[in-house]
């Protein structure tokens, strides 16, 4: 049993992961598209500002929806016992 649990943990660190990973690279497309209109050898101030204040929204989503469903985890966890 505890090694099921041990298995079960490792895959849901592993999917945790991959998801944090494709959110790094949808945020990152989309915040590259949306604030570098001519691209170039550097950033200018406009567009430094623009892809960071596009990524902190991306991340304070992430955060919302990942306490959301931790919370929820939990819940259900604690209906089953």
């Amino acid at each position: 049993m505890a090694r099921k649990e041990a298995i079960m943990s490792s895959v849901r660190n592993e999917i945790a992961l991959a998801n944090v990973q494709e959110l790094m690279n949808k945020a990152q497309d989309k915040c590259f598209f949306k604030c570098v209109t001519r691209p170039g050898t550097s950033l200018s101030s406009s567009e430094e500002t623009c892809l960071s204040r596009c990524m902190d929204r991306y991340f304070e989503a992430f955060n919302i929806v990942s306490r959301t469903y931790t919370a929820r985890l939990g819940r259900e966890r604690h209906e089953e016992h």
